[in-house]
């Protein structure tokens, strides 16, 4: 019995399928699939020096350009994910109207550029708000995080002016919302506080911050400050300062994404 011949990728082999334009750019850091799709309406991006149209497929050697620039459309070698700690009020992004000097530098771009040319933060807390900030430059990974985050439970200091009542704090728990659709509240638990101001823990599966300021202010509370301290098993530990950063593990992102490493 003669053996099987090996089959070698080569010259006979068959081309990579082609892939959506907007997946492939989003997926290599560029832009979200939305902003990619109107840039192809307004015509600012070609394929081998044709316009490109909606829903345009392209393969690994087609030259694309944005603007008359070519775009590297490979995704980058490593799309690390990172946890920052935001201080309230800093932006993700600096301001495109920031007069120079007086605004300082958005998070997202002292984020190291080899790790992607466009950061995508996963759950993103209101500007007013601060505490774990999870982002990355891969596209499809952000999209996945940002999927399972609806899934994971959520802890936030929230610093209210006053002590709430038996009656607000149940309110709290109830997880009601304007819109009628309640939140998963685990937990509403007293953290102290120094004069007027008073600290609660909440603890809530698939919240965000604004949510969380809305069940609070539902009960009549003053908000002051809402910080994310832990999403899932990812805490935010004390070593990390505001403004810091640092890349996540194999074992931390695989735990994420409900899985093990490699997964």
């Amino acid at each position: 019995m003669k053996p099987r011949p090996v089959r070698r990728a080569g010259k006979g082999s068959p081309p990579p399928p082609a892939e959506r334009l907007q997946k492939v750019l989003s997926r290599a850091g560029i832009a979200s699939r939305r902003t990619v799709e109107t840039w192809i309406r307004a015509g600012r991006v070609t394929v081998n020096g044709v316009p490109a149209a909606l829903g345009a497929r392209i393969q690994p050697q087609d030259e694309v350009r944005l603007d008359g620039r070519t775009v590297h459309t490979a995704a980058p070698a490593s799309s690390p994910v990172f946890v920052c700690h935001r201080s309230p009020g800093e932006p993700l992004r600096t301001p495109a109207d920031a007069a120079a000097g007086t605004t300082r530098t958005g998070l997202l771009e002292r984020l190291p550029r080899r790790a992607g040319r466009r950061f995508i933060s996963i759950a993103p807390l209101p500007r007013i708000d601060g505490g774990l900030e999870l982002v990355t430059a891969d596209g499809a990974l952000a999209v996945r995080l940002q999927r399972q985050s609806h899934a994971l439970e959520s802890e936030y200091s929230v610093r209210v002016r006053g002590e709430l009542d038996a009656a607000q704090l149940a309110g709290v728990r109830s997880g009601t919302l304007d819109s009628g659709r309640p939140l998963a509240v685990a937990a509403c638990e007293a953290a102290g506080g120094e004069g007027s101001n008073r600290w609660y823990t909440l603890r809530v599966r698939g919240g965000s911050g604004k949510s969380v300021r809305q069940l609070f202010e539902r009960q009549g509370a003053l908000v002051s400050r809402v910080l994310r301290t832990r999403l899932g098993a990812l805490a935010l530990e004390r070593t990390l300062g505001r403004g810091q950063f640092r890349e996540l593990s194999a074992e931390e992102l695989a735990t994420l994404l409900g899985g093990p490493p490699g997964h």
